[in-house]
């Protein structure tokens, strides 16, 4: 399955299909319309014991040589696990009303051609999977690392203030060494999908932020001590989101100079397209009607002002009232208890028409 594609995207894309389908999916039951907040994460935040891991990197599709590595770091597993809790979440989050909806449903046409979608599915997919593991780290689900390397702090002291930082640095160089990057292909898709993989890592650095916390007597900044720490993932999410709003569309070009293959697009205040820039090669179908890359839009929810238009692609939408229970006219009673009576609400619900 994996022999004829780039190795950075074959590993995303099984981490993707495999692991999502067989784990996440299945756990959830999910539909797409869970606020984010509310979803449950199932993983542990301690290391599986034993040699329970052993058994997490053998059900994965991965490459010989990233088994062993999964083999030799118990927290590498639950790791990948909740990289894909995240990307698939988060997706579905960012894309909850358009047409697209980051379903499951066709996504294995989908990551086989240039369009828009496969490119955000590529980065919040790397995205995750750094997120993942620079927080294992920071946490102490992984053996081989431990806290950010900020200066002035030693890993004992961080563990004893909890001032661990998110180990951005090792996350970053394991992940190019698990995915097995090496030198730029020649082949155009091959460098689309590597140029997409890394803004989605970007996406995350730039998110690191300096943390600090005062230590001393009555509340006094005596000493202070600092640290690294990652910005919550729905805001590389929204990042990511912004960079496929206004994602370029390339084609390849040869170099006069070098004789090498290059990404093109359309100039902009000197350049192409930058390296935090999203890029594509194709127009995306409008999933509208049911296809091999979605199940179409009949039967979704939309907003009546805003969202049913566009969602439902000039077909219309139905019109249905449904009950709602909510808690109301709350007090506060001595003490710190409070009371609120159900009501119920009639509200109208829109959907998509078939035709």
């Amino acid at each position: 399955m994996c022999s004829r594609l780039p190795r950075t995207a074959c590993l995303l894309r099984l981490i993707e299909l495999c692991i999502l389908l067989s784990h996440t999916a299945a756990y959830f039951g999910l539909t797409g319309r869970e606020p984010l907040v509310f979803l449950p994460a199932p993983f542990s935040n301690e290391p599986p014991t034993g040699k329970a891991h052993l058994k997490q990197c053998e059900q994965m599709t991965l490459t010989r040589r990233q088994k062993r590595m999964c083999r030799r770091e118990p927290g590498l597993a639950e790791t990948l696990r909740e990289s894909v809790r995240l990307s698939l979440l988060e997706c579905r989050y960012q894309f909850r009303n358009e047409r697209w909806n980051c379903s499951l449903d066709g996504r294995g046409s989908l990551l086989k051609r240039g369009f828009k979608e496969t490119a955000f599915l590529l980065a919040v997919s790397s995205a995750a999977l750094s997120h993942a593991l620079a927080k294992a780290c920071s946490s102490g689900r992984m053996e081989r690392c431990t806290c950010d390397d900020s200066p002035g702090i030693q890993h004992r002291e961080a563990w004893q203030w909890g001032v661990c930082g998110d180990n951005l640095k090792y996350s970053t160089k394991f992940l190019k060494k698990f995915l097995g990057q090496k030198r730029v292909s020649k082949d155009l898709r091959a460098q689309i999908d590597s140029h997409n993989i890394n803004v989605g890592i970007r996406a995350v650095k730039s998110g690191l932020k300096t943390t600090c916390k005062c230590h001393g007597v009555s509340g006094s900044c005596a000493v202070r001590t600092c640290w690294k720490q990652l910005s919550p993932f729905h805001d590389t999410g929204r990042l990511l989101k912004f960079r496929y709003d206004t994602a370029v569309r390339v084609l390849s070009i040869t170099n006069t100079a070098t004789g090498e293959t290059e990404l093109a697009g359309p100039r902009r205040q000197g350049q192409s397209h930058r390296s935090t820039d999203l890029v594509f090669l194709e127009d995306s179908p409008s999933f509208c009607r049911p296809s091999r890359y979605s199940p179409g839009t009949a039967g979704r929810s939309c907003a009546k002002d805003t969202s049913c238009q566009s969602l439902c692609c000039g077909r219309g939408y139905n019109t249905a009232m449904h009950l709602t229970t909510l808690s109301c006219h709350c007090q506060v009673r001595w003490c710190c208890h409070v009371e609120c009576q159900t009501c119920v609400r009639e509200e109208e619900v829109y959907t998509c028409k078939n035709t």
